[in-house]
């Protein structure tokens, strides 16, 4: 579960994200849209504690993230697709355990969880490869296994499937589908209207760090009158909405 509660975080007095209230439920996808600068990086940092906001309340599976902020890193798997974290000297296996080790593992559940991970993400074959060489595909798998090795409830994704070819965006989608049958909790960035609409129960929608649509897509398209998820966007963040 995540909870934002008048949530804002200001950079030298200007508000990247201002007022931002909304939930992710248990076992839910929720998308989280907006144009370049509308606070959606901003807004996964603060919920994975990487930024502290700077006024209201974050609750993540329970926790308060400025009280219990170790502990809810325990708990949440968190990607930015333009940013894998990954040690290029490391083999993929070698990267995998050295989050393990971070999250608090011992050597035998990560041995485990990686040959799991290694099968479900069909990177066996480059397990004990550096990742130095690794195409942009096989660099997601890896960035994906390291941030869900702990077996995470709540999976953050920062545009995901950004640069990434057909198959591999495909592998990221059914992951998230298999993520939300185990009932995790997912809050994931998207540009690609046909992925949220494929993936998602709810959208939430950005624009200029305010909160302008929070509710199901179904009502979305109800309310626009159409089924064009772009069109009913670019409507959205051209007017600044409605809260």
């Amino acid at each position: 579960m995540i909870l934002l509660d008048r949530v804002t975080k200001t950079f030298k007095n200007v508000p990247a994200v201002e007022g931002l209230s909304f939930e992710v439920g248990r076992g839910e996808v929720v998308g989280l849209l907006g144009e370049n600068g509308a606070g959606k990086t901003t807004t996964l940092r603060m919920i994975s504690t990487i930024l502290q906001p700077s006024e209201g309340r974050i609750v993540v599976d329970d926790l308060d993230t400025a009280q219990r902020a170790e502990d809810v890193r325990r708990r949440i798997g968190i990607l930015f697709g333009g940013e894998t974290g990954l040690y290029e000297k490391l083999t993929a296996r070698e990267n995998i355990a050295y989050f393990g080790k971070l999250y608090g593992l011992d050597d035998r559940t990560i041995r485990t969880r990686t040959e799991e991970l290694a099968k479900r993400f069909d990177m066996t074959e480059f397990l004990d490869r550096k990742v130095g060489g690794f195409s942009k595909g096989m660099r997601q798998k890896v960035a994906i296994a390291r941030s869900v090795v702990h077996d995470p409830a709540v999976v953050l994704l920062d545009e995901p499937t950004s640069g990434l070819d057909i198959t591999a965006a495909n592998m990221f989608r059914r992951l998230v589908q298999e993520f939300q049958a185990e009932g995790k909790t997912i809050l994931f960035s998207s540009h690609i209207m046909s992925e949220v609409e494929r993936l998602c129960d709810r959208a939430v929608i950005l624009h200029r760090g305010k909160l302008v649509f929070n509710g199901t897509l179904e009502s979305l398209f109800a309310a626009h009158d159409s089924r064009d998820l772009d069109a009913i966007f670019m409507n959205l963040i051209g007017t600044g909405g409605s809260r």
